[in-house]
């Protein structure tokens, strides 16, 4: 048996286990394991490798900007931002018609700038703007489906801990990725408010109108956002700007660990000083933020055990030569690994279908040539791959992100939800159609900030 072959025929058990709700981690940790055992011929070499792995994968510094941004997300879901970003989106836009859902959208955009987390943006946002839509009479279908799409923004928009993890996997620098994923998310919550005007036109009673807000409260309400809009510029403007004018010499004022902690910290500070966090919220924000890494990082784990014996086996690039050989067009090799997203999308959650592909088919991609630098299209590719994973989020009939808003309004038929959420997926494949054809799109920021 070939090594292609072999790690095909693990990948298909792996995939099994999976789909039999064996928990990713382990099922990629198992495949690894017993892999490795099968091509040594004994289970001494990994019992040795489990000894020393988990101290190698998590002694890597950059690890620690996951946990912090993770706990500047629970900070900021527990301290009313979500309200005042939604509040404020709402009196410019709410008299608009369906202007309450494209405020949504603006809101769970600015939200996850903060939170990093598609279903925590998908959670919070739900149980703010849902009463609010329903109250103004809008439908069912598009009140979920609006708020389900708006809440793939929290993976996109950076900060985001799956750009974070992609950026290690791929040796890549992290405040590059978050550039290159600033115009594509920007682009992502424009085209869901256009979806949503397109909507209201082919279905006028879908969405109603609100009382147009005096400007004088409009500029209340969008200084009530400070906070936000300080945590946000400082955390990501401190890493990609020039702060000569603090430190000596054209520099960032954060390298990303410091950017992370900053966040956390100034996220806790507010709602402390605020009193908008009490004690037991903190607590239970430490204690949800360390479920959560443990979490990551037994799939990181899992992923690493797994990536070993993909090494071992040279599949990836065995799996690489073979399509050089032959002569696919480069477009029609990643339009395969786009759907094998889509697919995945429907039973796994985004950090696991990340973790799985990433060490397969980004070496693949290394070889193809799509007429940019190898760091180009590997930081043009994990972007890609990311929304592509974003849309799996909220394809039916098992996109995580409808789960969690038919969690929030139970009342409301999933059904309805998958109908409302069908043109923001229509939307999605659109945007990814235009940043395939035009790479510069997302490659631009990049390129002009370094």
């Amino acid at each position: 048996m070939t090594g292609l072959s072999l790690a095909l025929a693990a990948f298909g058990l792996m995939l099994g286990g999976i789909f039999l709700r064996v928990p990713v981690a382990l099922a990629m940790g198992l495949t690894g394991f017993f892999g490795t055992w099968y091509v040594l011929g004994s289970p001494v070499a990994p019992m040795a490798q489990m000894k020393s792995l988990s101290y190698e994968t998590f002694s890597n510094q950059g690890l620690s900007i996951i946990p912090l941004f993770l706990l500047m997300g629970q900070f900021a879901t527990r301290t009313g931002m979500s309200a005042a970003l939604f509040r404020a989106a709402s009196d410019f836009l709410g008299h608009r018609k369906g202007g309450i859902a494209m405020a949504s959208v603006g809101a769970c955009a600015g939200f996850g700038a903060i939170c990093g987390s598609s279903l925590a943006t998908a959670s919070t946002m739900a149980q703010v703007a849902l009463p609010e839509m329903r109250k103004r009479g809008y439908s069912d279908s598009l009140s979920t489906g609006v708020l389900a799409a708006g809440g793939t923004l929290g993976i996109l928009i950076p900060p985001s801990i799956i750009l974070v993890i992609y950026a290690i996997m791929a040796e890549q620098n992290i405040v590059k990725m978050f550039m290159a994923a600033l115009i594509p998310g920007l682009l992502a919550a424009a085209g869901y408010m256009l979806t949503v005007m397109i909507y209201v036109r082919v279905r006028p009673d879908a969405a109603d109108t609100a009382e147009r807000v005096p400007f004088a409260a409009r500029m209340r309400t969008l200084a009530a956002t400070w906070p936000v809009i300080v945590i946000f510029g400082l955390t990501i403007g401190g890493i990609v700007g020039d702060w000569n004018w603090v430190k000596p010499g054209p520099q960032a004022l954060f390298t990303p660990n410091e950017a992370a902690a900053f966040g956390a910290v100034a996220t806790g500070v507010y709602g402390l000083v605020m009193g908008r966090l009490s004690l037991s919220g903190f607590v239970q924000a430490i204690l949800e933020t360390a479920k959560a890494t443990a979490m990551i990082f037994f799939i990181l784990l899992g992923a690493e055990v797994l990536k070993g014996f993909l090494a071992l086996t040279r599949a990836p690039d065995m799996l690489a030569d073979w399509i050089l050989t032959q002569g696919f067009a480069p477009l029609t090799v990643l339009g395969i690994m786009l759907l094998a997203y889509l697919i995945f999308g429907c039973v796994m959650d985004s950090l696991s279908m990340i973790l799985l592909t990433i060490p397969i088919f980004l070496p693949v991609i290394n070889v193809l040539d799509f007429g940019m630098t190898a760091e180009d299209t590997a930081i043009w590719f994990g972007i890609i791959a990311l929304i592509v994973v974003e849309v799996g989020l909220i394809t039916p009939p098992v996109g995580m992100n409808l789960f969690i808003i038919n969690g929030v309004a139970p009342d409301i038929p999933i059904s309805r939800t998958y109908a409302g959420v069908a043109p923001f997926v229509l939307s999605d494949i659109v945007r990814v159609g235009i940043l395939v054809a035009c790479p510069g799109i997302t490659l631009w920021l990049v390129q002009v900030m370094f």
